[in-house]
């Protein structure tokens, strides 16, 4: 027994199966059998309680299936397989047990993670010929796929699961022939099971998170360790999804050291990291890069400050290089943390402020009107606006929606032209937005050639922009990554309005005249029915305004794979946009419309800036 965590070989049950009286007196029997054995160490006092895999188990707990019974039925075999793939068993070894001896030889499930939104259905295929055997077919609602690559890939429009497992006679006993390829898991065993990481590639000198999910604890196949799962995971490569645009710093076969399972931290807060010879030669700037990748995906595992990684040659003592937390930060080129929140005030004028998270309401410097031509008396309404990254420029839509201008922030004069988007057009636009790049981005609401577009330096012509994917929807919204590798788009199609996330490709060596293009949209909010607002957050995350079926309105954070990352915000169930940044220290700035602008100080509750403002923003 796992002397840490105390008496937690507790059986789990699954959603939308009932098992068998049978089985159940084998689980509790397995109990007595584990205890009787004796533990290296008995807790003499706690909670005991009951616990069922469809509550969402707490990840401390540790649950293991229960052989086969002699003589079991095949619909107790078949059940008693379902719920030892849920196991925290060393190479699934229990699940095996249900399997014949080639099939347990020869069954590989870890490469692939199939999660369905709640239980499994089980039932006997009908009209066998055999006495020997019987076919049994296992179905529920595919909610997302794990791939090889560790990458979460939501589905969406009800797809079913099915497959069919065949079960023989072997040694007199019913035994699966044909296991499933890959772990067949309902969505709150999943989340038991394993947890969400980031791991980070270069795009350009810009770092860039690319989410995935690994074990909660050891790896029942590759027996590692969830900070080695994720390095291992970072080494291969990035997901199907993110290659296109992002590159990784590691040399092409570089693994770590054979037989390595098991990394950890010194009494320094540094992780060393053993490699294969494939790195032995690489130049100290690339290497550093290479520990710079690692280190920003570590961090993002473990709660514990992670101040420096150090990667070996493969006589696990010899260093190639290291890097700290704060060169990291220099190499990682992050986006620069903003000075000013913005929002368009009551007499649609851009409005700065900077709130201080530590300061009372009292305490606040006042908003005031954003610096240049819109600080004027020109008597230019404002209808939504974009700051750069650096604060110096402004993109701002007119109030009535069809013009779209760029300002400096940083000198007084009149107001510019508007920029030279297509004449004859009859739409509105929507709100635009800033990529690192200092690309401007903005859809054009125009219902007979509604389009994206992009302005090269937002200055240059504007180009429109090829989404593929959108099958007759249009782009109501849209917020550029801080990376500039990712767009989010509020897509509306039959009167819903989705949430997405699309690949920004940029042909290399042809600058800003090539033609740009998004490519692969994927489902960003999958468990929203209605989504009204979204804005990148911290660490790769969305932050999205919208009702679940059936729900309230309510601010969640989601990864930008689709999964969801965090609990909702308190309170939120009013909001109608929402703001927010990649510093973890700068609060959630939201338009409500009951209350305007307002504001969440980490662990405190909403404030109000300003009555009658709206259209909130962070630069970018």
């Amino acid at each position: 027994m796992d002397a840490e965590r105390g008496p937690a070989h507790v059986q789990a049950r699954r959603t939308g199966r009932r098992r068998s009286a049978t089985l159940r007196a084998h689980a509790v029997l397995g109990a007595l059998a584990l205890l009787l054995a004796g533990c290296a160490s008995m807790p003499d006092s706690g909670e005991i309680r009951q616990v069922q895999a469809s509550q969402g188990v707490d990840s401390q707990v540790r649950v293991f299936g229960v052989p086969p019974a002699d003589k079991a039925s095949a619909a107790d075999i078949v059940d008693g397989f379902l719920e030892a793939m849920t196991s925290d068993d060393p190479q699934l070894e229990t699940a095996r047990k249900y399997l014949t001896e080639d099939a347990a030889k020869n069954w590989k499930p870890g490469s692939a993670v199939t999660v369905l939104s709640g239980g499994l259905d089980r039932f006997p295929v009908q009209g066998s010929k055999e006495l020997d055997d019987t076919r049994w077919k296992v179905t529920g609602k595919k909610l997302a796929t794990v791939d090889e690559r560790s990458a979460y890939q939501p589905e969406t429009g009800g797809v079913r699961y099915e497959e069919y497992l065949q079960l023989v006679r072997e040694k007199d006993q019913w035994r699966i022939a044909t296991p499933p390829s890959s772990l067949v898991l309902s969505e709150s065993d999943f989340q038991r099971i394993y947890k969400p990481v980031n791991k980070y590639y270069f795009a350009g000198g810009t770092l860039v998170a690319d989410p995935v999910y690994v074990r909660q604890r050891s790896d029942p196949d590759s027996r590692m360790d969830p900070t080695t799962q994720t390095v291992q995971s970072l080494l291969a490569g990035p997901s199907k999804w993110l290659a296109p645009v992002v590159t990784s710093s590691f040399p092409t076969g570089t693994e770590l050291r054979a037989g390595t399972k098991s990394l950890s931290y010194d009494g320094q807060n540094t992780l060393r990291v053993p490699l294969n010879d494939k790195a032995k030669n690489v130049a100290q700037p690339q290497c550093q890069k290479m520990a710079t990748q690692l280190l920003y995906t570590i961090r993002d595992l473990t709660a514990s400050r992670l101040e420096r990684v150090e990667l070996l040659r493969p006589d696990g003592k010899t260093s190639l290089c290291w890097v700290t937390r704060n060169a990291a930060v220099a190499i990682a080129n992050p986006a620069q943390s903003p000075e000013h929140q913005y929002y368009v005030d009551k007499d649609f004028r851009l409005v700065r402020m900077s709130l201080n998270v530590n300061a009372e309401d009292q305490q606040q410097d006042k908003p005031e009107l954003a610096p240049g031509p819109l600080s004027g008396a020109t008597g230019f309404r404002v209808g939504s606006a974009a700051v750069t990254y650096d604060e110096k420029r402004a993109a701002v839509v007119s109030e009535d929606g069809h013009g779209l201008y760029v300002v400096t922030l940083t000198t007084a004069g009149p107001m510019p032209q508007p920029l030279p988007l297509p004449a004859g057009r009859t739409g509105k636009l929507t709100a635009p937005s800033w990529d690192t790049r200092g690309d401007l981005w903005v859809a054009d609401l125009d219902p007979q050639n509604p389009g994206l577009w992009r302005v090269p330096g937002g200055t240059g012509t504007p180009q429109k922009v090829d989404v593929a994917g959108l099958d007759g929807g249009r782009v109501t919204a849209l917020k550029a990554s801080p990376d500039g590798v990712r767009i989010a788009l509020l897509v509306e199609k039959d009167g819903r309005k989705n949430l997405y996330t699309g690949r920004i490709e940029r042909p290399d060596g042809k600058a800003d005249t090539s033609p740009v293009s998004v490519r692969e949209l994927r489902p960003a909010a999958p468990q929203m029915a209605d989504v009204m607002a979204m804005s990148w957050g911290p660490r790769g995350r969305l932050l999205v305004v919208g009702r679940e079926s059936g729900g309230i309105m309510q601010a969640r954070y989601m990864l930008s794979d689709g999964s969801t990352a965090a609990a909702s915000l308190p309170g939120a169930s009013g909001l109608a946009g929402v703001a927010t940044t990649e510093d973890e220290e700068k609060p959630v700035v939201a338009f409500s419309d009951e209350d305007g602008i307002v504001w969440l100080p980490p662990g405190a509750q909403w404030r109000t800036v300003a009555a009658g403002g709206r259209a909130p923003v962070y630069p970018g």
